[in-house]
C-alpha cells in the first residue's frame, strides 16, 4: 500500500532498461532502449525526459484515457489503454474490485516506451516481465508484444467466468426461479458489451502496431503483432458469442413470463366459462315476473341448485375433455 501511495503521489517514476531482459534502473539510462513508468501528475510536471524531449507532450495521461486507441505520428506512436474491469495482477494472482477502472497511457519511440499509470494496471506486468526474465532482445517491439500479451493473457478465463454466471442464470430460469433476474442479467449484458467494445478497439491498436508506419519494428516483430491481433479477434468473437447467449437467456426469461401469464389467463377463462351459465340463470330468474311459475313452486330452489351443479359438472367435464388443464 505504501508503494502504491508513493507511485500516485508523484515521486515514484521508475526506469527499466530494455536489454536481453527487462532490468530495473535507479535513474534514466544514458544510452540504449528503456521503459519509463510514471503517473499523470508526474507527466504534467515533467517538461522533458532523456531521449523524449521532442515528443513527451504527445503522451496521453491515464486520467484522460477513455477509449483504447493508438495514434501514429511522424516521430512517435501514442495511445491509451483503459479497461472496464480490473484484470488479475499477474504477480499476485489477485483481481481488482469489479467496476474499478484501470487506465494506462503510452508513448513509443524507436528506443523509448513511456507508460502513464495512476493505479495498478501497468506496474504488475512490468514486474512480471522482470521476474520471469523474458527475452526481449534489446527490442522495443518485443517488449510491447510481451506487455500487450500479458494484458490479455487471462481474459479468456474472465470470459469463461461470465459464461458460468450466464449459465447459472439460465438454469434458474429453467427451474422457474424468475425472481431477482433482471439486475444480474442487466449487469451481464453491460459487461459483455464492455468487453466486446474493448476488444474491437484493441484490434485497431494491434492493426496499427502491425502496420508499423514509423518503421520501429522488425519483420519478425510485425509477425508477432499479427499473432496478437489474431488472439484479440478470437477474444472479440468469444465476447460476441457471450452477448448473443445473454440475449437468448433474456428471451428465455420472457418466454417463461409469457407462459406464466398464459396459465393465469387460462385459469380465468375456465372460471369464466363455468360461471357464465350460472350468471345467465341468476339474471333470468332475477327478473321476478309474476308469470314465472318456478317462483312459487316449492321445489324451485332445490331445482335451481341441481341445475347449477349439473352445469358446473358439465362445464368441468368439457374443459377436461378439451384438455384445457
Amino acid at each position: 500500500m505504501g508503494e502504491r501511495k508513493k507511485r500516485i503521489g508523484g515521486t515514484g517514476m521508475k526506469w527499466y532498461a530494455i536489454g536481453k531482459t527487462l532490468t530495473p534502473l535507479d535513474r534514466a539510462p544514458e544510452s540504449g532502449a528503456a521503459v519509463v513508468l510514471l503517473n499523470s501528475d508526474e507527466l504534467a510536471h515533467e517538461t522533458a525526459l532523456p531521449g523524449l524531449e521532442a515528443v513527451l507532450h504527445h503522451t496521453p495521461s491515464a486520467r484522460d484515457a477513455h477509449v483504447c486507441k493508438a495514434e501514429v505520428r511522424s516521430n512517435c506512436l501514442s495511445g491509451a489503454h483503459p479497461r472496464a474491469h480490473g484484470p488479475p495482477a499477474p504477480s499476485r494472482g489477485l483481481r481488482s474490485p469489479r467496476g474499478t477502472r484501470l487506465c494506462c497511457g503510452y508513448l513509443v519511440t524507436e528506443d523509448r516506451v513511456v507508460l502513464v499509470d495512476d493505479g495498478e494496471m501497468a506496474e504488475p506486468y512490468l514486474k512480471h516481465i522482470v521476474k520471469e526474465k523474458r527475452l526481449i532482445e534489446n527490442s522495443v517491439g518485443r517488449f510491447l508484444y510481451d506487455f500487450f500479451e500479458l494484458l490479455i493473457a487471462r481474459d479468456l478465463h474472465r470470459l469463461e467466468e461470465i459464461e458460468d454466471r450466464a449459465t447459472a442464470l439460465e438454469e434458474r430460469v429453467l427451474a422457474g426461479e424468475l425472481e431477482e433476474f433482471s439486475t444480474p442479467m442487466s449487469e451481464l449484458r453491460k459487461e459483455t458489451m464492455a468487453w466486446y467494445r474493448y476488444y474491437s478497439q484493441l484490434d485497431d491498436v494491434a492493426c496499427e502496431l502491425r502496420e508499423n508506419e514509423n518503421g520501429y519494428f522488425s519483420d519478425e516483430e510485425c509477425g508477432l503483432f499479427r499473432l496478437f491481433e489474431e488472439r484479440v479477434i478470437r477474444l472479440r468473437e468469444e465476447s460476441q458469442l457471450l452477448r448473443e447467449y445473454c440475449t437468448q437467456i433474456q428471451s428465455l426469461f420472457q418466454s417463461e413470463i409469457d407462459i406464466r401469464q398464459n396459465r393465469i389467463m387460462q385459469i380465468l377463462t375456465i372460471v369464466t366459462t363455468i360461471f357464465l351459465p350460472l350468471t345467465l340463470l341468476v339474471g333470468w330468474y332475477g327478473m321476478n315476473f309474476s308469470g314465472m311459475p318456478e317462483l312459487h313452486w316449492k321445489y324451485g330452489y332445490p331445482a335451481i341448485i341441481l341445475v347449477s351443479v349439473a352445469v358446473v359438472v358439465l362445464s368441468l367435464w368439457v374443459c377436461k375433455k378439451k384438455k384445457f388443464w
